[in-house]
């Protein structure tokens, strides 16, 4: 999945129905408010509940980092690696 794919801009936390946070290579949605992750396989986001993995400490700290990242990359040039979605 490419942070370009229409499909992001409907997606959402199965949960808290929020937006979620695209972060590559790793094929990945990110939660950062409930701290949750969901794999992308084959390019398909896998949103069931049960298929959230819980993250702790300094992989989420880690993930934050690469969100403000990308933030501030795509203020300066418009584009970036990572993407939130609504």
């Amino acid at each position: 999945m490419n942070p370009d794919d229409p499909l992001l801009k409907i997606l959402a936390c199965p949960l808290d129905k929020g937006a979620l946070h695209l972060l590559t290579p790793e094929d990945i949605l990110y939660n950062p408010r409930l701290r949750r992750r969901y794999p992308i396989i084959d390019g398909i986001p896998q949103l069931l509940p049960s298929s959230g993995e819980q993250v702790e400490g300094d992989e989420h700290e880690r993930l934050l980092k690469r969100i403000e990242g990308a933030e501030q990359s795509e203020q300066s040039t418009g584009e970036g690696a990572e993407t939130e979605l609504s």
